[in-house]
Formats: structure tokens, C-alpha cells, sequence
């Protein structure tokens, strides 16, 4: 099954529900890649050797993954600075619930605040399912609900943030071109180099689709 994605409503109840609007307004996988998402349906069961992950690697250079497990430490400001983690490369599961992570309600709290990224980022999620929301060109919030074989990949600089949903577990993968940047930087970030060169980026789609009409 695909991604499913829609434009959430305004209330401010549970982060974890689907917050749809009334009527539901949902949004296609050609809106996502207007906004510069991408997203593959893999086969999890047997992820360290699927071809067609493999192929997307190579593709598009995702010469470094980490697997991990929850055994990490955060800084303080965690998403408001550059993070950095004590890792070890057998740890290699992400696997994030509230009875696994230390201080699990901050660390969420972190996960759900407004951010970009200098890189993109890329997520594969083997277990479990989650939210990962999303700005799009009116600055509307979109929320996809990512679930076990989902592949996203946000573009630098796109605002988001993330959560689980009510099962309150989910296991994941992450990509790297290089070795891993761990800065996140929590909105306004309007002069930064990656927002500037992302709207900059819609901006140019969207004459160019003036220009062919």
C-alpha cells in the first residue's frame, strides 16, 4: 500500500492522532515531489540484503548507513544544535519507544519541534509506524504516515518534525551521503543556506511550469 498523506487540521490535541480536517483533504505522492519528498515501497523482512535498496544506495549515493541501537546520548538542546552521539558501529538499531529511550518524553518533545536540516534526510522504516509532517509551498502542514517498508526522502531545508502515532513504537534505518551531519536547526531559518537554496528551488519549478503553459 502507498503513503498515505493529508492536509492536517489546526487543533492542538494529541500530536499522536491522524488530525485530519473536516472533510479530509488528502494529498497525492505527485504533491509530495512537488515539494521535493521522495518515497520508495521496499520489502523490510530482509533489509541488510534487498537489491532494490541497494540499487536506490548506489542511485543516489547513500554511501553510509547506520544501523543503531537506542543506546545513545543527546545533548541538552538535541535539536537545536548539532548533535552529537556516542556510537558504537555495532549498535545499530534505531528503535524508538517509550519503554526503550532514556527520558523518552523530551526527546520526543525534540523530535516534534518545527526544524530543517543541512542535508537530507533519509529514513527507512523497517517496524512500527509514525508521522513525519511537512510544510508545503503555502506553508500548510502535510502529515504522512510512514509505516514498516516506507522510504522517505526530505529535501534540505524543508521545515518538519516528527511523531508516532498511538502504537508508540517504531524501528528505522538511516541513510547518509557521507558520514552523517547531525545539525538540525529549529525554525525561523529563512537565511540559511539549505531554506535559501530549497525555496529558491520551488521558486524555479514554479516558472518553469508558468513558461510551458
Amino acid at each position: 500500500m502507498a503513503l498515505k498523506a493529508w492536509f492536517m487540521d489546526e487543533s492542538d490535541g494529541d500530536k499522536r492522532l491522524p488530525h485530519h480536517r473536516t472533510p479530509p483533504e488528502f494529498v497525492s505522492l505527485d504533491h509530495l515531489a512537488d515539494v521535493g519528498v521522495l518515497y520508495w515501497k521496499l520489502d523490510p523482512s530482509d533489509y541488510e540484503n534487498d537489491g532494490e535498496l541497494r540499487k536506490i544506495r548506489e542511485a543516489r549515493g547513500y554511501n553510509y548507513m547506520e544501523l543503531r541501537k537506542p543506546l545513545f546520548s543527546w545533548p541538552a538542546a538535541d535539536l537545536n544544535l548539532s548533535s552529537s552521539f556516542e556510537m558504537k558501529k555495532e549498535e545499530d538499531l534505531v528503535d524508538l519507544c517509550p519503554e526503550k529511550v532514556d527520558d523518552y518524553e523530551q526527546k520526543h518533545k525534540n523530535f516534534w519541534t518545527e526544524h530543517i536540516h543541512g542535508d537530507e534526510e533519509i529514513r527507512y522504516f523497517l517496524e512500527g509506524s509514525g508521522y513525519f509532517d511537512i510544510r508545503d509551498k503555502e506553508d500548510r502542514w502535510i502529515r504522512m504516515w510512514v509505516k514498516s517498508g516506507d522510504l522517505i526522502v526530505l529535501p534540505a531545508g524543508i521545515y518538519h518534525r516528527f511523531t508516532l502515532d498511538t502504537s508508540n513504537n517504531i524501528k528505522l534505518m538511516r541513510l547518509f551521503i557521507g558520514e552523517p551531519v547531525w545539525a538540525s536547526f529549529n525554525r525561523p531559518q529563512e537565511d540559511h543556506p539549505a531554506r535559501k537554496q530549497y525555496t529558491r528551488g520551488l521558486t524555479d519549478k514554479a516558472g518553469a511550469a508558468l513558461a510551458a503553459h
